[in-house]
């Protein structure tokens, strides 16, 4: 049967408080265990201060439900549509030795009918895909269009897929990540084939479907990117974005030398080379770039990419799989605040606020449709990713896929990477299997990055190592196998509460703080002059929870 996608909403609806809702199932380490281990019945969360006092670390693994879900079973639409000929002609076969010629016309009716259903089908079917996949209805945007004379465009990153701009007009400030769409562009010059210049293979729009999916799922939580708008971008480059293209490789040549340059110059753009273009909400700057300098930094940013990834796990069962420090934005929103007794907490004194970028490599499902199948990008397409020690964070992909083969902490070598959908514990290695301790090695990364990126008072940074020396104790992704480890994100937010470096307060006080809607400062200029015809699509219209 098909699904009425009409009024379409996103979420899982719950009774609950926000605060059961966020923690309604809180893993007890090890997150995960063997399918012949024994399962124990779920305890009814009654108050999330019930919870938390409940919540430690144990000496000995409690057994407990896998998180891993049946694979969908549902019959869909062309499901149905496929086995209704061969049912009409079952009954046609009984009949015939019944009824007279007559039946000729009663077929011909059926037919009719089933036409009328396939074509009443289609258009009950059509909403749910229509947010993505649809190229064709997208706007067609220049360069001239994205930034015109007088707007700022500035390259920051290069993500999954994409390039990252950060575009500025008198209407605000967008992130702009740019996909190279199957199209043209002009060969490398001999000087371009001798540097060693890696052009990045272009990408169907269906290889980023997921990733947008993904973002709105996660548009309401706070600490999550927010989405504006997309549309295609076509046509040759413009004098600012070919020098910001310049200015952001002679940058990354300083910092690793020994660093290949991955997307084309956009001196190579023809008339018909396209782009698919997601215009995002300004998130700040990325955490590789922003000075570390005081311990109240250190204090919120771990904490606020803790509590981000808690929630998207319970609300969206969320694993990033990419989180490093290139992929979180910092962004200055308040005064800092002098830190007083620890009596007081460590959380909240900073005045930052973070953004989570890039879902190229996620998984994530929507919690409101019964059996959904999962989004995950299949990251044994690209083995490469484990087998690579050209950065830190290459360790932190190895760990994570040595956890769904071995199901512990052990890393497996980059040699030991080499076949694709090896053998795990389950069977053949699967991205599409929820497991939330990929969310504990990235905060692991996360916390190690701080500790070795602090520029500010040693003595600060004792005091703060001291103080989470416990948390890291069962955070480490390098600990004996004998102690015990958090299971999932949530699991570290209720460390941190019962540690007293946050409250139950301060942790709804951020739940509330939903993000704000905004509008494209791109397509705002075409807008004002034209209205949008029928096909064009909105800004979704996903509704912020009551």
């Amino acid at each position: 049967m098909s699904r009425n996608t009409a009024a379409r909403k996103y979420g899982k609806p719950s009774k609950k408080s926000k605060a059961e809702r966020l923690f309604a199932e809180l893993p007890q380490s090890p997150v995960r265990t063997r399918q012949t281990e024994a399962v124990t019945e779920k305890e009814q969360l009654l108050s999330l201060a019930d919870k938390l006092s409940s919540i430690k670390i144990e000496d000995e693994p409690s057994p407990r439900r896998s998180p891993r879900k049946v694979k969908r079973t549902s019959r869909t639409v062309e499901d149905e549509l496929a086995e209704v000929p061969h049912r009409e002609e079952e009954e046609e076969s009984d009949e015939l030795h019944e009824k007279q010629p007559e039946d000729t016309l009663s077929t011909q009716n059926s037919q009719e009918e089933l036409e009328t259903h396939q074509e009443a089908t289609k258009n009950e079917a059509t909403p749910e895909f229509q947010e993505l996949g649809q190229e064709a209805e997208l706007r067609v945007l220049t360069w001239d269009d994205v930034c015109p004379p007088g707007d700022i465009i500035e390259k920051i990153a290069e993500a999954s897929f994409a390039e990252v701009y950060r575009v500025s007009n008198e209407r605000g400030t967008s992130i702009i990540k740019v996909i190279r769409l199957p199209s043209p562009i002009k060969a490398q010059t001999k000087a371009q084939v001798r540097s060693g210049l890696v052009d990045e293979e272009p990408h169907d729009e269906s290889d980023v479907q997921g990733e947008l999916q993904i973002s709105e799922w996660l548009a309401d939580i706070p600490g999550f990117v927010v989405y504006k708008e997309r549309y295609v971008v076509r046509g040759k480059t413009t004098p600012a974005l070919l020098d910001t293209h310049q200015k952001f490789q002679k940058k990354m040549k300083r910092q690793d030398p020994d660093r290949a340059q991955f997307y084309p110059s956009p001196s190579r753009y023809l008339d018909d080379t396209r782009f698919l273009a997601v215009e995002l909400g300004d998130a700040g700057v990325a955490l590789e770039d922003w000075k570390l300098d005081s311990e109240a930094q250190l204090w919120d940013i771990f904490l606020l990419e803790a509590i981000a990834m808690a929630r998207a796990e319970d609300l969206a069962m969320f694993e990033h799989r990419d989180l490093h420090e290139g992929n979180l934005c910092i962004k200055q929103v308040k005064p800092p605040r002098k830190m007083g007794p620890r009596s007081h907490g460590t959380f909240g004194f900073s005045g930052l606020d973070i953004t989570i970028l890039d879902y190229g490599l996620s998984r994530a499902e929507d919690l409101s449709v019964d059996d959904a199948e999962p989004i995950a990008f299949d990251l044994e397409r690209d083995l490469s990713l484990f087998t690579s020690t050209h950065a830190p964070q290459c360790k932190v992909y190895r760990q994570m896929r040595s956890f769904l083969l071995r199901a512990d902490r052990k890393c497996l070598p980059p040699e030991a990477h080499d076949i694709p959908y090896a053998q795990g514990i389950d069977g053949p290695l699967s991205w599409s299997a929820f497991a939330p301790y990929t969310n504990v090695l990235w905060l692991a990364y996360l916390y190690e990055y701080l500790l070795n990126h602090f520029t500010g008072d040693k003595k600060v940074l004792t005091q703060f190592k001291k103080e989470t020396k416990e948390m890291w104790k069962y955070l480490s992704p390098d600990a004996k196998e004998s102690v015990p480890c958090f299971g999932s994100a949530a699991d570290v937010v209720c460390f941190a509460i019962e540690s007293g470096w946050m409250t139950q307060g301060q942790l709804l006080g951020v739940e509330d703080s939903l993000p704000e809607r905004e509008d494209s400062i791109i397509l705002a200029r075409h807008e004002a002059h034209e209205p949008p015809s029928d096909g064009t699509p909105r800004r979704s219209t996903r509704k912020r929870p009551e």
